[in-house]
C-alpha cells in the first residue's frame, strides 16, 4: 500500500501551532469582578478593554458570588478562601480577625460581605489572577 505522506517542516508545524494558539489567546472569554469604585478594578477592566478581549464584567458587591462560583475562582486561583480576603478591610479587623473558621465557613463569609474579596479577579477559562 502506498499512503500519501504531506511533509512539512519543523517550522511550518509550529508556526500553525501558534498560530491556534494565539487566535485561542485573543478569542478567549475573559469574566472580571469588579467594583466600579475600585481604581485597581477600573484601570483592570480598562486596559482588558482595550486589548479587545471579550469581557463579562461581574459587579460582585450588586450580585454576589454564589458557593459554586467562588469555589470555582479559588480553584483556578490557587488559593484558599482566607487568602482573597481583605484583610486591612475594617469589617474584617472588627469582625473576623484572629477567629479560626474552616474553609467553607470563609467561603460563606465571603459571599455574605463581597465587600472582604480581593478585587479585581480577572478570569478565563482554566485560571484566574487576582490583579492588584
Amino acid at each position: 500500500m502506498n499512503y500519501k505522506v504531506k511533509k512539512t517542516s519543523f517550522f511550518t508545524s509550529l508556526l500553525q501551532c501558534n498560530i491556534v494558539s494565539l487566535f485561542s489567546f485573543f478569542m478567549e472569554k475573559i469574566t472580571i469582578y469588579h467594583n466600579p469604585r475600585c481604581s485597581k478594578s477600573r484601570k483592570a477592566l480598562e486596559t482588558l478593554c482595550e486589548q479587545g478581549k471579550e469581557v463579562e464584567v461581574v459587579e460582585y458587591l450588586k450580585t454576589p458570588l454564589t458557593k459554586k462560583t467562588l469555589k470555582m475562582l479559588l480553584q483556578k486561583l490557587n488559593k484558599k478562601a482566607l487568602e482573597v480576603i481583605r484583610t486591612n478591610e475594617p469589617l474584617f479587623k472588627e469582625k473576623f480577625q484572629g477567629k479560626n473558621f474552616t474553609e467553607d465557613e470563609w467561603i460563606q463569609l465571603i459571599i455574605e460581605n463581597p465587600i472582604l474579596l480581593q478585587r479585581p479577579i480577572v478570569a478565563s477559562e482554566y485560571k484566574a489572577e487576582i490583579m492588584r
